[in-house]
Protein backbone atom coordinates (compact mmCIF):
# COMPACT_ATOMS: atom_id res chain seq x y z
CA UNK A 1 0.00 0.00 0.00
CA UNK A 2 1.00 3.60 -0.70
CA UNK A 3 2.74 5.10 2.09
CA UNK A 4 1.01 8.06 4.19
CA UNK A 5 3.03 11.17 3.60
CA UNK A 6 4.08 13.43 6.74
CA UNK A 7 3.93 17.04 6.11
CA UNK A 8 7.51 17.17 5.63
CA UNK A 9 7.46 14.87 3.10
CA UNK A 10 4.85 16.55 0.93
CA UNK A 11 5.76 18.99 -1.63
CA UNK A 12 4.54 22.53 -0.46
CA UNK A 13 1.36 22.58 -2.74
CA UNK A 14 -0.21 25.82 -1.49
CA UNK A 15 -4.25 25.40 0.03
CA UNK A 16 -6.77 25.36 -2.45
CA UNK A 17 -8.99 28.54 -2.19
CA UNK A 18 -11.55 27.88 -0.44
CA UNK A 19 -10.48 25.74 2.07
CA UNK A 20 -9.46 25.90 5.41
CA UNK A 21 -5.29 24.81 6.17
CA UNK A 22 -6.44 21.88 7.72
CA UNK A 23 -9.02 20.52 5.03
CA UNK A 24 -7.88 18.01 2.61
CA UNK A 25 -6.41 18.81 -0.50
CA UNK A 26 -7.45 16.41 -3.70
CA UNK A 27 -3.78 17.81 -5.42
CA UNK A 28 -2.45 15.74 -2.89
CA UNK A 29 -4.78 12.30 -2.93
CA UNK A 30 -3.00 9.40 -3.28
CA UNK A 31 -5.03 6.01 -4.77
CA UNK A 32 -4.82 2.61 -3.88
CA UNK A 33 -2.79 1.96 -7.35
CA UNK A 34 -1.18 5.12 -9.46
CA UNK A 35 -3.37 5.13 -12.62
CA UNK A 36 -0.96 6.64 -14.20
CA UNK A 37 1.47 3.94 -14.06
CA UNK A 38 -0.91 1.31 -14.61
CA UNK A 39 -2.27 3.60 -17.55
CA UNK A 40 -5.98 4.53 -17.02
CA UNK A 41 -5.20 7.69 -17.47
CA UNK A 42 -2.29 9.79 -18.56
CA UNK A 43 -2.42 12.71 -16.01
CA UNK A 44 -4.70 14.10 -13.62
CA UNK A 45 -8.09 15.04 -14.38
CA UNK A 46 -8.65 18.56 -15.90
CA UNK A 47 -12.16 18.64 -14.95
CA UNK A 48 -12.49 17.02 -11.46
CA UNK A 49 -10.66 16.78 -8.16
CA UNK A 50 -10.05 13.44 -7.36
CA UNK A 51 -12.38 13.49 -4.43
CA UNK A 52 -14.98 14.42 -7.02
CA UNK A 53 -13.83 11.11 -8.86
CA UNK A 54 -14.62 8.74 -5.75
CA UNK A 55 -17.50 10.59 -5.30
CA UNK A 56 -18.63 9.55 -9.18
CA UNK A 57 -17.50 6.41 -8.89
CA UNK A 58 -19.05 5.40 -5.72
CA UNK A 59 -22.63 7.14 -7.29
CA UNK A 60 -21.89 4.62 -9.97
CA UNK A 61 -20.87 1.39 -8.16
CA UNK A 62 -23.32 -1.60 -8.02
CA UNK A 63 -22.89 -1.20 -4.09
CA UNK A 64 -24.71 2.32 -4.10
CA UNK A 65 -27.89 0.94 -6.17
CA UNK A 66 -28.67 -1.45 -4.39
CA UNK A 67 -28.61 0.37 -1.20
CA UNK A 68 -32.44 1.28 -2.30
CA UNK A 69 -33.50 -1.97 -1.35
CA UNK A 70 -31.51 -2.21 2.19
CA UNK A 71 -33.45 -1.95 5.29
CA UNK A 72 -33.01 1.22 7.11
CA UNK A 73 -35.15 0.14 10.36
CA UNK A 74 -38.65 -1.19 8.50
CA UNK A 75 -38.32 -3.67 5.69
CA UNK A 76 -37.73 -1.93 2.02
CA UNK A 77 -41.26 -2.85 1.20
CA UNK A 78 -43.42 -2.13 4.06
CA UNK A 79 -43.71 1.72 2.50
CA UNK A 80 -42.69 3.84 0.16
CA UNK A 81 -42.27 6.67 2.50
CA UNK A 82 -39.72 4.82 5.02
CA UNK A 83 -36.32 5.33 5.05
CA UNK A 84 -33.90 3.01 3.05
CA UNK A 85 -30.04 2.43 3.00
CA UNK A 86 -29.89 4.63 -0.10
CA UNK A 87 -31.91 7.44 1.34
CA UNK A 88 -30.41 7.81 4.65
CA UNK A 89 -27.24 8.06 3.13
CA UNK A 90 -28.27 10.64 0.96
CA UNK A 91 -29.83 12.87 3.56
CA UNK A 92 -26.04 11.84 5.65
CA UNK A 93 -24.43 13.60 2.31
CA UNK A 94 -26.73 16.41 2.48
CA UNK A 95 -25.87 17.29 6.14
CA UNK A 96 -22.47 16.78 5.99
CA UNK A 97 -22.30 18.95 2.99
CA UNK A 98 -23.51 21.90 4.64
CA UNK A 99 -21.55 21.27 7.08
CA UNK A 100 -18.27 21.43 5.45
CA UNK A 101 -19.72 24.25 3.71
CA UNK A 102 -19.72 26.11 6.59
CA UNK A 103 -16.40 25.31 7.78
CA UNK A 104 -14.59 24.84 5.38
CA UNK A 105 -13.70 21.54 4.78
CA UNK A 106 -13.69 19.56 1.48
CA UNK A 107 -17.00 18.76 0.77
CA UNK A 108 -16.48 16.79 -2.07
CA UNK A 109 -14.60 14.17 0.00
CA UNK A 110 -17.15 15.13 2.69
CA UNK A 111 -19.65 13.64 0.28
CA UNK A 112 -17.92 10.82 -1.13
CA UNK A 113 -17.47 9.51 2.62
CA UNK A 114 -21.33 9.92 3.37
CA UNK A 115 -22.61 8.28 0.21
CA UNK A 116 -20.11 5.49 1.02
CA UNK A 117 -20.20 4.83 4.47
CA UNK A 118 -22.90 2.12 4.57
CA UNK A 119 -21.78 0.77 1.09
CA UNK A 120 -21.49 -2.93 2.92
CA UNK A 121 -24.40 -3.33 4.76
CA UNK A 122 -26.47 -6.37 4.87
CA UNK A 123 -30.02 -6.82 4.10
CA UNK A 124 -32.40 -6.40 6.88
CA UNK A 125 -30.40 -3.74 8.55
CA UNK A 126 -28.78 -4.88 11.97
CA UNK A 127 -30.43 -7.74 11.66
CA UNK A 128 -28.70 -9.20 8.82
CA UNK A 129 -25.71 -7.70 10.18
CA UNK A 130 -25.79 -9.87 13.62
CA UNK A 131 -27.12 -12.93 11.64
CA UNK A 132 -23.87 -13.07 9.46
CA UNK A 133 -21.54 -12.11 12.81
CA UNK A 134 -22.51 -15.41 14.21
CA UNK A 135 -22.98 -17.67 11.25
CA UNK A 136 -18.44 -15.73 10.56
CA UNK A 137 -17.98 -16.26 14.12
CA UNK A 138 -15.15 -18.96 13.65
CA UNK A 139 -14.15 -16.96 10.58
CA UNK A 140 -12.94 -13.38 11.30
CA UNK A 141 -16.94 -11.99 12.33
CA UNK A 142 -18.62 -9.77 10.11
CA UNK A 143 -19.17 -5.84 10.44
CA UNK A 144 -20.63 -3.69 8.25
CA UNK A 145 -18.51 -0.78 8.68
CA UNK A 146 -15.43 -3.29 7.26
CA UNK A 147 -17.37 -4.33 4.19
CA UNK A 148 -17.93 -1.03 3.22
CA UNK A 149 -14.43 -0.80 2.56
CA UNK A 150 -14.06 -4.13 1.40
CA UNK A 151 -16.53 -3.24 -1.25
CA UNK A 152 -14.42 -0.28 -2.83
CA UNK A 153 -11.30 -2.00 -1.84
CA UNK A 154 -12.21 -5.36 -3.62
CA UNK A 155 -15.86 -6.81 -4.33
CA UNK A 156 -17.00 -3.87 -6.97
CA UNK A 157 -15.84 -5.08 -10.29
CA UNK A 158 -15.70 -1.89 -13.34
CA UNK A 159 -11.63 -1.68 -13.74
CA UNK A 160 -9.86 -4.02 -16.30
CA UNK A 161 -6.89 -2.92 -14.42
CA UNK A 162 -7.66 -3.99 -10.72
CA UNK A 163 -10.57 -4.88 -8.26
CA UNK A 164 -12.34 -2.58 -6.07
CA UNK A 165 -13.00 1.11 -7.10
CA UNK A 166 -9.57 2.53 -6.39
CA UNK A 167 -10.40 5.60 -4.00
CA UNK A 168 -8.34 7.87 -2.42
CA UNK A 169 -6.89 7.37 0.60
CA UNK A 170 -8.82 9.99 2.28
CA UNK A 171 -11.48 8.50 1.42
CA UNK A 172 -10.87 5.21 2.67
CA UNK A 173 -10.19 5.76 5.60
CA UNK A 174 -13.15 8.27 6.53
CA UNK A 175 -15.83 5.37 5.14
CA UNK A 176 -13.89 3.20 8.05
CA UNK A 177 -15.03 4.51 11.62
CA UNK A 178 -13.92 1.89 14.04
CA UNK A 179 -12.00 -1.22 13.66
CA UNK A 180 -10.26 -3.62 16.14
CA UNK A 181 -6.95 -3.52 16.50
CA UNK A 182 -6.73 -7.31 15.07
CA UNK A 183 -8.71 -6.14 11.95
CA UNK A 184 -6.37 -2.96 11.81
CA UNK A 185 -2.86 -5.08 11.81
CA UNK A 186 -4.60 -6.71 8.17
CA UNK A 187 -5.45 -3.09 6.79
CA UNK A 188 -2.25 -1.64 6.33
CA UNK A 189 -1.71 2.35 6.44
CA UNK A 190 -5.74 2.78 6.06
CA UNK A 191 -5.90 0.89 9.89
CA UNK A 192 -2.58 2.58 11.15
CA UNK A 193 -4.71 4.92 13.17
CA UNK A 194 -6.12 2.67 15.40
CA UNK A 195 -3.08 0.96 16.04
CA UNK A 196 -1.53 4.45 16.67
CA UNK A 197 -4.32 6.33 18.58
CA UNK A 198 -4.20 8.97 16.17
CA UNK A 199 -7.60 10.49 14.54
CA UNK A 200 -9.10 10.66 10.41
CA UNK A 201 -9.06 14.07 9.01
CA UNK A 202 -12.12 16.38 9.92
CA UNK A 203 -14.36 15.15 7.07
CA UNK A 204 -14.06 12.06 7.94
CA UNK A 205 -15.19 13.11 12.09
CA UNK A 206 -17.77 15.09 10.38
CA UNK A 207 -19.35 12.72 8.23
CA UNK A 208 -19.46 10.35 11.27
CA UNK A 209 -21.84 12.61 13.18
CA UNK A 210 -23.77 13.78 10.49
CA UNK A 211 -24.67 10.14 10.20
CA UNK A 212 -25.93 10.52 13.96
CA UNK A 213 -28.20 13.44 13.19
CA UNK A 214 -29.58 11.86 10.18
CA UNK A 215 -30.80 8.36 11.70
CA UNK A 216 -31.61 9.80 15.48
CA UNK A 217 -34.53 12.36 13.53
CA UNK A 218 -34.83 10.51 10.59
CA UNK A 219 -36.15 7.10 12.50
CA UNK A 220 -38.24 9.41 14.62
CA UNK A 221 -40.20 10.72 11.64
CA UNK A 222 -40.31 6.86 10.35
CA UNK A 223 -41.61 5.77 13.66
CA UNK A 224 -44.32 8.39 13.91
CA UNK A 225 -45.64 7.36 10.09
CA UNK A 226 -45.49 4.11 11.23
CA UNK A 227 -47.72 4.68 14.55
CA UNK A 228 -44.90 3.01 16.53
CA UNK A 229 -44.03 6.35 18.17
CA UNK A 230 -46.26 8.36 19.86
CA UNK A 231 -46.03 12.53 19.95
CA UNK A 232 -46.87 12.18 23.52
CA UNK A 233 -43.57 9.55 24.65
CA UNK A 234 -41.79 11.90 22.56
CA UNK A 235 -41.97 14.75 25.12
CA UNK A 236 -39.88 13.22 27.47
CA UNK A 237 -36.92 14.02 25.46
CA UNK A 238 -35.70 17.43 26.13
CA UNK A 239 -34.69 18.61 22.65
CA UNK A 240 -38.11 17.34 21.30
CA UNK A 241 -40.08 19.14 24.26
CA UNK A 242 -38.40 22.03 23.49
CA UNK A 243 -38.86 21.88 19.63
CA UNK A 244 -42.80 21.34 20.48
CA UNK A 245 -43.14 24.63 22.73
CA UNK A 246 -41.60 26.12 19.83
CA UNK A 247 -44.24 24.95 17.13
CA UNK A 248 -47.11 25.51 19.20
CA UNK A 249 -46.39 29.27 19.89
CA UNK A 250 -45.47 29.82 16.71
CA UNK A 251 -48.26 28.21 14.59
CA UNK A 252 -50.60 26.59 17.47
CA UNK A 253 -52.23 22.88 16.16
CA UNK A 254 -50.37 21.45 13.16
CA UNK A 255 -51.87 19.00 11.06
CA UNK A 256 -50.00 15.61 12.15
CA UNK A 257 -47.87 15.61 8.87
CA UNK A 258 -47.05 19.34 9.23
CA UNK A 259 -45.95 19.23 12.85
CA UNK A 260 -43.70 15.82 12.63
CA UNK A 261 -41.92 17.99 9.62
CA UNK A 262 -41.66 21.00 11.07
CA UNK A 263 -40.63 18.84 14.43
CA UNK A 264 -38.05 17.30 12.12
CA UNK A 265 -36.79 20.45 11.13
CA UNK A 266 -36.25 22.29 14.11
CA UNK A 267 -34.13 18.60 15.29
CA UNK A 268 -31.89 19.05 13.13
CA UNK A 269 -30.87 22.42 13.02
CA UNK A 270 -30.62 22.78 16.50
CA UNK A 271 -27.85 19.52 16.34
CA UNK A 272 -26.30 21.10 13.11
CA UNK A 273 -25.87 24.16 14.56
CA UNK A 274 -24.58 22.78 17.99
CA UNK A 275 -22.07 20.69 15.81
CA UNK A 276 -21.06 24.15 13.97
CA UNK A 277 -20.57 26.10 17.09
CA UNK A 278 -18.96 23.32 18.75
CA UNK A 279 -16.60 22.12 16.52
CA UNK A 280 -15.95 25.66 15.14
CA UNK A 281 -14.78 26.99 19.05
CA UNK A 282 -12.12 23.48 18.94
CA UNK A 283 -10.80 24.61 15.81
CA UNK A 284 -10.05 27.91 16.93
CA UNK A 285 -8.42 26.45 20.78
CA UNK A 286 -5.95 23.72 18.49
CA UNK A 287 -5.42 25.87 15.48
CA UNK A 288 -4.15 22.57 13.57
CA UNK A 289 -1.78 24.23 10.58
CA UNK A 290 -2.72 20.87 8.67
CA UNK A 291 -4.59 17.63 8.08
CA UNK A 292 -2.07 15.85 9.71
CA UNK A 293 -2.01 18.36 12.92
CA UNK A 294 -5.23 17.36 12.81
CA UNK A 295 -4.14 13.60 12.77
CA UNK A 296 -2.12 13.98 15.89
CA UNK A 297 -4.41 15.67 17.68
CA UNK A 298 -7.83 14.45 19.83
CA UNK A 299 -11.02 14.45 17.97
CA UNK A 300 -12.10 17.97 17.27
CA UNK A 301 -15.39 17.21 15.86
CA UNK A 302 -18.33 17.29 18.33
CA UNK A 303 -21.30 17.74 20.06
CA UNK A 304 -21.65 20.29 22.88
CA UNK A 305 -21.35 18.18 26.61
CA UNK A 306 -25.11 19.53 26.93
CA UNK A 307 -26.04 18.38 23.82
CA UNK A 308 -23.98 14.82 23.45
CA UNK A 309 -26.42 14.08 26.76
CA UNK A 310 -29.33 14.74 24.85
CA UNK A 311 -28.31 12.41 21.71
CA UNK A 312 -27.32 9.74 23.79
CA UNK A 313 -31.15 10.05 25.42
CA UNK A 314 -32.41 10.02 22.45
CA UNK A 315 -30.52 6.96 20.88
CA UNK A 316 -31.61 5.51 24.25
CA UNK A 317 -35.17 6.43 23.69
CA UNK A 318 -34.98 4.91 20.18
CA UNK A 319 -33.75 1.90 21.16
CA UNK A 320 -36.51 1.40 24.07
CA UNK A 321 -39.33 2.49 22.21
CA UNK A 322 -38.67 1.70 17.90
CA UNK A 323 -35.48 -0.85 17.44
CA UNK A 324 -37.57 -2.99 20.28
CA UNK A 325 -40.91 -2.02 19.25
CA UNK A 326 -42.74 -5.72 19.10
CA UNK A 327 -43.47 -4.93 15.30
CA UNK A 328 -39.92 -3.90 14.20
CA UNK A 329 -38.18 -7.01 16.87
CA UNK A 330 -40.67 -9.78 15.35
CA UNK A 331 -39.29 -9.24 12.13
CA UNK A 332 -35.96 -7.85 12.63
CA UNK A 333 -35.80 -11.51 14.49
CA UNK A 334 -37.33 -13.58 11.22
CA UNK A 335 -34.62 -11.56 8.91
CA UNK A 336 -32.20 -12.89 11.24
CA UNK A 337 -33.23 -16.49 10.60
CA UNK A 338 -33.71 -16.26 7.18
CA UNK A 339 -30.48 -14.62 6.92
CA UNK A 340 -28.82 -17.42 9.05
CA UNK A 341 -30.93 -20.17 7.12
CA UNK A 342 -29.08 -18.88 4.28
CA UNK A 343 -25.60 -19.03 4.63
CA UNK A 344 -26.11 -22.86 6.49
CA UNK A 345 -27.96 -23.70 3.29
CA UNK A 346 -25.23 -22.15 0.65
CA UNK A 347 -22.49 -23.45 2.91
CA UNK A 348 -23.69 -27.17 3.06
CA UNK A 349 -24.76 -26.59 -0.61
CA UNK A 350 -22.45 -24.44 -2.53
CA UNK A 351 -23.87 -25.63 -5.93
CA UNK A 352 -27.10 -23.66 -5.49
CA UNK A 353 -24.56 -20.56 -5.08
CA UNK A 354 -24.35 -18.75 -8.60
CA UNK A 355 -21.39 -19.74 -10.62
CA UNK A 356 -19.32 -17.01 -9.27
CA UNK A 357 -20.38 -16.90 -6.29
CA UNK A 358 -19.38 -20.66 -5.80
CA UNK A 359 -16.16 -20.58 -7.42
CA UNK A 360 -14.92 -17.71 -4.61
CA UNK A 361 -16.79 -19.63 -2.44
CA UNK A 362 -14.28 -22.45 -3.26
CA UNK A 363 -11.23 -20.49 -3.08
CA UNK A 364 -11.74 -18.20 -0.14
CA UNK A 365 -14.41 -20.03 1.78
CA UNK A 366 -16.56 -18.41 4.57
CA UNK A 367 -15.92 -14.83 3.93
CA UNK A 368 -16.52 -15.47 -0.09
CA UNK A 369 -20.22 -16.94 1.15
CA UNK A 370 -20.36 -13.92 3.59
CA UNK A 371 -19.77 -10.69 0.54
CA UNK A 372 -22.60 -12.72 -1.76
CA UNK A 373 -24.99 -12.81 1.66
CA UNK A 374 -23.94 -8.98 2.53
CA UNK A 375 -24.53 -7.51 -0.85
CA UNK A 376 -28.04 -8.59 -1.51
CA UNK A 377 -31.25 -6.74 -1.44
CA UNK A 378 -33.67 -7.41 1.03
CA UNK A 379 -35.69 -8.52 -1.96
CA UNK A 380 -33.54 -10.90 -3.18
CA UNK A 381 -32.80 -12.36 -0.17
CA UNK A 382 -36.49 -12.90 0.35
CA UNK A 383 -36.56 -14.49 -3.47
CA UNK A 384 -33.66 -16.48 -2.69
CA UNK A 385 -35.22 -18.05 0.59
CA UNK A 386 -38.06 -18.63 -1.58
CA UNK A 387 -36.00 -20.85 -4.19
CA UNK A 388 -34.35 -22.48 -1.69
CA UNK A 389 -37.84 -23.61 0.44
CA UNK A 390 -37.00 -21.42 3.54
CA UNK A 391 -39.82 -20.60 5.28
CA UNK A 392 -41.14 -17.01 5.14
CA UNK A 393 -43.89 -15.37 7.13
CA UNK A 394 -43.60 -12.34 8.59
CA UNK A 395 -41.70 -10.86 5.85
CA UNK A 396 -43.60 -11.62 3.22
Amino acid sequence: MDKVLTDSERPPDPTPPGLAPYAADPARARRQHDEQVIGIRAQKSLHRSEFQRDRDRIIHSAAFRRLEYKTQVFINHEGDHFRTRLTHSLEVAQIARSVARHLRLNEDLTEAIALAHDLGHTPFGHAGQDALNQCMSGHGGFEHNLQSLRVVDQLEQRYAAFDGLNLCFETREGILKHCSRNQARLLGEVGQRFLDGGQPGLEAQLANLADEIAYNNHDIEDGLRAGLLQPEALMELALVAEAVRGIQAQYGELPRRRWVGELQRRLIDAMVSDLIDTSAAALQRSAPASMAAVRRSPAIFAFSPAMHAQVVEMKQFLRRHLYRHPAVSSKMAEAHRVLTDLFRHFHAHPGDLPEEHRVRFEEQGERALADYLAGMTDRFALKEARRLGIAIDLLA
